[in-house]
């Protein structure tokens, strides 16, 4: 006699009072982003716990492990992350929708691209319509000329009334979609922007501000405080900007800028971390993070993008220092293998 295995199932999950279908292997959270979920999520790597949810009913496979990202109170409550967590059955869940600015899809045209060094490359596109989002947030690219693929970039602007949004796009090596932009998007190229995404945007409060930014992460802090400056906001601001050489800094005119017209202090920093030793390059060497300590205290609320390691970096000293884990809020730039489109 021989025994058949029997095929994986799919389950259904459901969220709040939406009921939706979860395929084998498939998590929660790609499947409530595949039928079309207001689910909250911003890295999609199981680093940031945007995407956290109750599990009222039900069990889920973990693929990487909660308990660094998630309070004991969390975990002991039954909270899980959605884009870590494979349903094992029928489950129940509940989450926390929607930020007051709805998931859309818009269709633009690029309309510039200009490089800003040798590997990131500002893409200009313009709208067929206007898309509210909180300078800081990210949308979903996708190209008409690339069919089947799309890569999340953060808005590199606050929104513009007549509809024009700007991306710092880095050329990720072995990147399909990246080097598709660098190497072959043109002038007049069709473009879907699908967003706002993400949980990264500036919380009101009198603080001082400490800015954390690594390579292409500039774009979100950018965009936060160019918004800022034009409501008003009058905290004191270190901007920490960590690159590998003085040929990967940009954006140093804009940045001027917004500091002469801040109402309070602005603390500029570039650091460098591979600028060779003969150069005369007389600024700050090193980890942009070790400058960190000597610039953070206790009340300050600090706004960290860049690569993970930076962030986890920063996020340690951060705490070492006293800062609260509420205050710390952070963009990890993962560099991941391009996903299908879900616009």
């Amino acid at each position: 006699m021989f025994w058949r295995m029997s095929k994986p199932k799919a389950v259904t999950a459901t969220i709040n009072d939406q009921v939706i279908t979860v395929e084998p292997k498939e998590t929660l959270l790609q499947a409530a982003l595949r039928q079309g979920v207001d689910f909250p999520y911003s890295c999609r790597v199981g680093g940031c716990a945007t995407c956290k949810c109750r599990l009222l009913d039900g069990k889920v496979k973990e693929l990487t492990r909660s308990d660094y990202i998630l309070s004991d109170t969390e975990l002991d409550q039954g909270y899980i992350i959605a884009c870590q967590s494979v349903p094992r059955s029928d489950i129940r869940v509940a989450v926390a929708q929607g930020d007051g600015l709805a998931l859309r899809s818009v269709s633009g045209r690029v309309v510039a691209r200009e490089s800003l060094t040798h590997d990131i490359l500002e893409l200009r596109i313009q709208l067929e319509d206007s898309l509210r989002y909180k300078p800081g947030q990210f949308a979903q690219l996708s190209l008409q000329s690339l069919p089947g693929l799309s890569r999340s970039y953060s808005f590199a602007t606050s929104v513009r009334p007549d509809a024009q949004v700007s991306f710092f796009v880095r050329q990720v090596p072995g990147g399909v979609f990246s080097s598709h932009v660098h190497k072959q998007a043109a002038i007049g190229d069709r473009v879907t922007v699908a967003g706002p995404v993400g949980d990264f945007w500036l919380r009101p409060a009198d603080a001082p501000l400490l800015l954390v930014a690594g390579g292409s992460g500039l774009a979100p802090i950018m965009a936060l405080l160019e918004h800022a400056l034009a409501q008003g906001v009058t905290r004191p601001v270190t901007l920490l900007f960590g690159a590998r050489t003085r040929n990967d800094l940009y954006a140093l005119a804009a940045i001027e800028s917004l500091a002469a017209e801040w109402p309070a202090s602005f603390d500029f920093v570039p650091v460098l971390s591979d600028e060779p030793g003969d150069s005369s390059w007389p600024g700050a060497r090193g980890f942009v993070t070790a400058l960190m300590r000597e610039r953070t205290t206790p009340d300050c609320h600090a706004y960290l993008c860049g690569p993970p390691p930076m962030i986890d970096s920063a996020i340690a000293l951060l705490l070492e220092c006293g800062v609260a884990k509420a205050h710390i809020h952070a963009d990890r730039f993962s560099t991941q293998h391009d996903l299908p489109a879900t616009a």
